[in-house]
């Protein structure tokens, strides 16, 4: 086991850093929402989660930096998805 644990570090690394990012519950919201709607600017998640702005964008920042939610911009507005498969089946499972 502890074999497995060394040749295998990076991936535990990746994996706990994942959990890490998620474990916040309006973190759990917006990736929750984005899977279950589709792409979504941060207009329409402050409107829906109640909060300003600026707290969606902060947990949107920690989000993309995990490589948990992608960016796109059209005009002057970005949308928010999620493509990350193994994130995708993790809130399934969660929810």
């Amino acid at each position: 086991m502890l074999e497995t644990f060394q040749n295998e570090l990076e991936l535990y690394e990746g994996n706990a850093e994942l959990l890490k990012v998620l474990a916040h519950p309006v973190r759990l919201c917006i990736v929750k929402g984005l899977i279950e709607k589709g792409a979504c600017n941060v207009s329409t998640m402050y409107t829906c989660l109640n909060m300003p702005q600026s707290t969606i964008s902060q947990h949107l920042a920690k989000l993309k930096s995990a490589k948990i939610v992608t960016s796109e911009r059209k005009g002057l507005e970005i949308y928010y998805n999620v493509e990350n498969e193994k994130v995708i089946q993790l809130i399934r499972v969660l929810f």
